[in-house]
């Protein structure tokens, strides 16, 4: 039988590297935490084979006094945290007092530092199985010098696992640029092998601010991006999402940031998914760059050994935040918005995005209140392109709706062969239903009667190009319009509408549904009867293991009831929260829709394309048409100029 035995220093100080320190990049991250939370505002990273054999990091902070030096390379020493009380309310990034120990027991690690106020400055260095220290005098500035060489060096075990040097650096640059998206008002510089990489100096207003993303993220991201900062409930949401057709193949774009410390978590995930479901194709995904603020005790950031995870005290609260706030955002996108901005700053907009012609154009920034975490005074500003808090109030001013049957009919969403008595399938109403109408244009709300004091954002229909699209005159140049694609999204709205604002018609079933759940399946939906309800369907648990659907929506009628159920469940258990119901109801609405919406090679008379174009003007994410594609595209004069070389 083996004894046991107490784990030397070192083999421990290993064995918990093995958690820490996963590969150069894993390093980098301990290390700039640290510098971090020592208050540095320049750090300075060289860094050689991708780090495997050299990694240094220098920076302006408070430094390290001698005395804590030994102290500083223990396992389980840390000055960030003292009571329970300070690790319920985490305010640094790094806490776990493991960091340097583990690294040096993997490395042949020497710490610099000279501490504030003092005179001196001192080096420590590891020695020995049993990780004793040697300090020593040493020159150096206020700050602290951490230099790692030869990572690995004594686990060649782990280091075979290691990838190639191009790979490593790229790991290790994407932890440079996320700290870099998180703390604007630091300096980052990276060098590899001799080459500079990144030189950002801090951040002092908006524009430096669109300038630091642009070199990290690419031109695109900040030419396709809105700005967004909203507050509720204690949550404060702030940064930049992406246009939706601004999408990418992968989710490499998106960075989200809690109190300043970029997570990954299944929760937010869901949530912005589910916020920009209505505008993407199937697999795209969409980017942005976001920062959530909220008190400190509210969230764990505890749960995981490299602080990637975290956990929310109230996780509906943060997703229906996030889902609101994001879903608002976007919704207030239409082309008077665009096609103000496009005018105001000079850009030339494509496929319903404000294209800059420049690398970074100024733009108005919003009026964002002082934030608890790495306050910057440069993020308050007048004026906001996108004042989601605004956007219900303004949506029951603008839109007119007539009565559900007149306009979802007339717009050819739901038109069955006249003197037949039909069901509808949003409101269940019975009713005599019209014969379709072959006048377009009584599917649009806007008059074309009206008389306009300036030229509207998408100007005055000219003529129909080959039946599919509409030539427009506006004040900036020209613009075509996609008229299948935006009559859909304006049809599919008011369709949302319509079903969202009535109560939703249901229809008892004649012989209930019995489902066969697991025990803690059936406590979730006793516990989320809300959810069902919301959208119709009335579900009961009947025993210990199994539930019982007695009514569902008459849109869902034709469904698969018990695996819409048993998907819904999948969703409570994995996210706290699901939408799955509302999705089905929305895809529904969509497909319909698209049907109902005036096809291609459909003449329209001038009149008619004047309405649709200024019923897109007030019509949420008009932008883009229900499968996600863009309705609209502009050139400018400027555009025009530059393509017929005049000037020249």
């Amino acid at each position: 039988m083996q004894r046991i035995n107490l784990l030397s220093p070192r083999l421990a100080n290993q064995i918990a590297a093995g958690e820490v320190v996963e590969r150069p990049a894993s390093v980098v991250k301990e290390l700039l935490e640290n510098s971090l939370d020592a208050g540095a505002t320049q750090l300075d990273i060289d860094v050689e084979q991708g780090g495997v054999r050299r990694i240094k990091i220098r920076d302006n902070g408070v430094g390290i006094l001698k005395d804590d030096l030994s102290l500083a390379l223990s396992r389980h020493a840390t000055s960030k945290i003292i009571t329970l009380d300070d690790l319920e309310a985490v305010r640094t990034l790094g806490f776990r007092g493991e960091a340097l120990a583990s690294i040096s027991s993997v490395s042949r690690l020497h710490l610099t530092s000279q501490a504030e106020g003092e005179v001196e400055a001192w080096r420590v260095e590891t020695e020995g199985k049993d990780m004793s220290t040697s300090v020593r005098p040493a020159s150096h500035p206020k700050g602290t010098t951490i230099d790692v060489r030869d990572l690995f060096f004594n686990t060649p075990a782990r280091r075979k696992f290691l990838r190639t040097e191009k790979t490593e650096f790229n790991h290790l640059e994407e932890v440079v640029k996320r700290l870099a998206l998180s703390r604007y008002d630091t300096g980052f510089r990276l060098s590899h092998n001799g080459k500079q990489i990144y030189d950002l100096r801090p951040v002092t207003d908006q524009l430096h601010a669109e300038h630091r993303l642009a070199s990290l993220l690419g031109k695109k991201f900040i030419e396709n991006a809105l700005t967004i900062d909203v507050e509720a409930a204690g949550l404060r949401l702030w940064g930049w999402i992406g246009l939706p057709t601004f999408s990418r193949s992968q989710a490499d774009l998106q960075y989200f940031f809690v109190n300043g410390r970029v997570v990954k978590d299944k929760l937010v995930a869901h949530a912005v998914r589910q916020a920009y479901r209505d505008v993407l194709y199937n697999g795209r995904h969409p980017t942005f760059v976001l920062y959530l603020e909220l008190d400190p005790a509210t969230v764990d950031v505890n749960v995981h050994p490299t602080k990637h995870e975290v956990r929310f005290r109230d996780g509906r609260l943060v997703h229906d935040f996030l889902f609101s706030r994001i879903h608002k955002a976007i919704a207030d996108v239409r082309p008077e918005s665009e096609a103000e901005s496009a005018s105001e700053s000079g850009l030339s907009v494509s496929q319903g995005v404000a294209q800059p012609e420049t690398a970074i154009t100024e733009q108005p920034a919003l009026p964002l209140a002082n934030r608890p975490v790495n306050s910057t005074d440069w993020m308050r500003a007048p004026q906001s392109r996108v004042a989601a808090d605004q956007v219900a109030g303004q949506l029951e001013g603008m839109r007119n709706l007539s009565g559900y049957a007149n306009d979802y009919a007339s717009s050819g969403g739901y038109t069955p062969a006249a003197g037949n008595e039909q069901v509808d399938p949003l409101t269940g109403e019975i009713r005599q239903s019209p014969a379709p109408s072959l006048n377009v244009a009584t599917g649009f709300t806007g008059s074309v009667q009206e008389e306009y004091q300036t030229v509207p954002p998408l100007g005055f229909a000219v003529a129909q190009l080959h039946g599919v699209y509409i030539l427009s005159e506006s004040e900036n140049g020209l613009i075509l319009v996609d008229m299948h694609a935006a009559h859909e999204r304006i049809v599919y709205e008011r369709m949302k509408t319509s079903f969202y604002e009535k109560s939703i018609a249901t229809q008892p079933l004649l012989v209930p549904i019995n489902v066969s759940v697991s025990q803690s399946e059936a406590d979730l939906v006793e516990e989320n009867g809300e959810v069902f309800s919301a959208f119709g369907f009335r579900v009961e648990r009947t025993g210990l293991e199994s539930v019982m659907v007695r009514e569902v929506p008459i849109i869902l009628i034709k469904a698969d009831t018990e695996a819409l159920v048993r998907d819904v469940i999948s969703d409570l258990s994995a996210n706290g929260v699901s939408d799955l119901l509302e999705a089905r109801a929305n895809e529904l609405m969509a497909t319909m829709s698209c049907h109902g919406a005036v096809r291609a090679n459909r003449k329209l008379t001038i009149a008619e394309m004047n309405s649709l174009l200024r019923d897109m003007e007030i019509t949420e994410r008009s932008g883009q048409c229900n499968h996600g594609r863009p309705t609209w595209t502009q050139m400018t004069m400027s555009d025009l100029d530059k393509l017929f070389l005049r000037g020249r």
